[in-house]
């Protein structure tokens, strides 16, 4: 087990290593989602890069980050392959890859997850276009537009909204 200097100089070690990697391959977008990330796996009662080679944890925040945020399909940018991540890090494909669900299933990451999308997933959420009306998904566009300027300003602020009119 380690002390709490120990692991804040761990989380240093590793900050250090994801900004280096994002600033010579990705953009800064992609460094503060991995620096998020680090800090709140630091901030786990438990915390899970305690074990393990920091290269293996450092390739796998950045493979998490980079997944829910299409970075490995060819048609965005900007774009790495898995190897690219465990190769800059002189990991295992396969150890980054598992690491790297686990740090997903725990917070519960996916594509298009606000407090883990870069600006331009958060953009392009086809989401952004509905809203739930009495247990039904529909379009935004598709309310009165008084509601649409609610829907629009709870989620400025970071909310959300759903509409219930008919009650059970």
């Amino acid at each position: 087990m380690m002390t709490k200097p120990e692991i804040k100089q761990r989380e240093a070690e590793l900050l250090e290593m994801t900004g280096a990697f994002c600033r010579q391959n990705l953009n800064d977008d992609y460094l503060q989602l991995c620096e998020k990330l680090i800090k709140k796996l630091g901030r786990k009662r438990d915390v899970p890069f305690q074990r393990g080679k920091p290269e293996i944890w450092a390739a796998a925040v950045v493979h998490a980050i980079g997944s829910i945020n299409f970075l490995f399909d060819k048609s965005f940018e900007p774009y790495l392959t898995a190897e690219q991540i465990s190769e800059y890090f002189g990991t295992k494909n396969s150890t980054v890859s598992n690491k790297a669900r686990e740090i997903k299933d725990l917070f519960g990451m996916w594509h298009y997850s606000p407090e883990f999308s870069t600006q331009r997933m958060k953009e392009s959420n086809p989401f952004n276009e509905l809203v739930k009306f009495d247990g039904f998904i529909v379009p935004i566009d598709s309310l009165p537009d008084d509601l649409q300027l609610k829907v629009r300003e709870a989620r400025a602020k970071g909310g959300d909204i759903e509409f219930k009119i008919r009650q059970p």
